[in-house]
């Protein structure tokens, strides 16, 4: 009888230490970046290279797929929960209102940039490579947004409240990108303000992961593929051409446009939006000293 006391005490502890949100971020980190890197061990040793339009969307949709399912699967063992953050019936209308946003925005900065005498665009390599380039930007997207707002921002969130993830989750995503080649103190600080304290507003606001990812990708996609800008500073082929001069504040250097002042005031404004719809609708999880004085005050009224 007492040993089995024990075990269950045993296990208890251990169930308390998986829970602890530390842990499960860990532990959702490492299975995410564990099945990139065996899909990424498989086409190495297959010698996979998608050379045809077909080929990039078949290897991206076993990629996102093996991802989104590795990540209900933490859910459902891990948090003992549906996987509501992938809401199947949410799935088109979300990425498809996610990626027209992202491709807007990224739109009215380069419009901005262009009346500002900063930028031109020209012939790129055509309309060929715009496919390869939204299949790579939706892959990218939904591996970090699964990162960053599905693991990073929501379970802080839990834990210290929407104010405190949105903070930390943009600060982390900002210095993550100052590895990139052209990056700079005032580039992580952009990407922060713009790309992340945008994306968890909109995470926040939906409760779900699919209009974020939409607007990831097609930011990325219209940065990158349609105008033929730096995308956090890497260079790809693509549709147009875009040349920029003019001072970094205003161009974002060798980084990209995503450094300049115009994309973070863009992209704030878009983010106070959808911070302000979020509040309306009540789903702002407040922080957790109120959270905590709340439980004292319907204790003391029961107790």
């Amino acid at each position: 009888m007492g040993n089995a006391t024990s075990v269950r005490a045993d296990r208890g502890k251990f169930w308390r230490l998986v829970q602890f949100p530390l842990t499960r971020i860990v532990i959702a980190l490492i299975a995410l970046i564990l099945v990139v890197v065996l899909l990424q061990g498989i086409a190495a040793l297959t010698h996979f290279k998608p050379h045809s339009m077909l080929g990039a969307l078949v290897a991206v949709l076993i990629t996102i797929a093996a991802l989104i399912g590795t990540y209900i699967v933490y859910v459902h063992v891990i948090e003992r929960r549906a996987a509501t953050e992938f809401g199947a019936r949410y799935a088109v209308p979300e990425l498809a209102t996610g990626f027209v946003i992202g491709g807007l925005l990224f739109s009215l900065v380069m419009l901005i940039l262009w009346q500002r005498g900063v930028v031109s665009v020209g012939d790129g390599a055509g309309p060929g490579v715009l496919g390869i380039a939204l299949c790579g930007a939706f892959e990218g997207a939904a591996l970090v947004e699964l990162l960053f707002r599905g693991v990073l921002f929501r379970i802080v969130e839990e834990s210290l409240g929407a104010w405190i993830a949105l903070a930390i989750s943009a600060i982390v995503f900002g210095a993550l990108h100052g590895f990139n080649p052209g990056a700079s103190l005032l580039s992580s600080v952009a990407i922060a303000l713009e790309a992340g304290v945008l994306l968890a507003a909109v995470y926040a606001y939906t409760r779900r992961l699919w209009m974020a990812i939409g607007l990831h990708a097609a930011w990325d996609f219209t940065e990158g593929g349609v105008f033929g800008a730096n995308n956090s500073g890497h260079a790809s082929p693509s549709g147009l051409a875009s040349h920029f001069h003019g001072p970094e504040l205003l161009t974002g250097g060798l980084f990209g446009p995503e450094a300049s002042i115009i994309a973070v005031l863009v992209c704030l404004a878009a983010a106070v939006v959808f911070i302000v719809l979020t509040i309306r609708k009540g789903l702002i999880v407040a922080p957790f000293w109120r959270r905590c004085r709340a439980i004292d005050h319907v204790a003391a009224a029961t107790g």
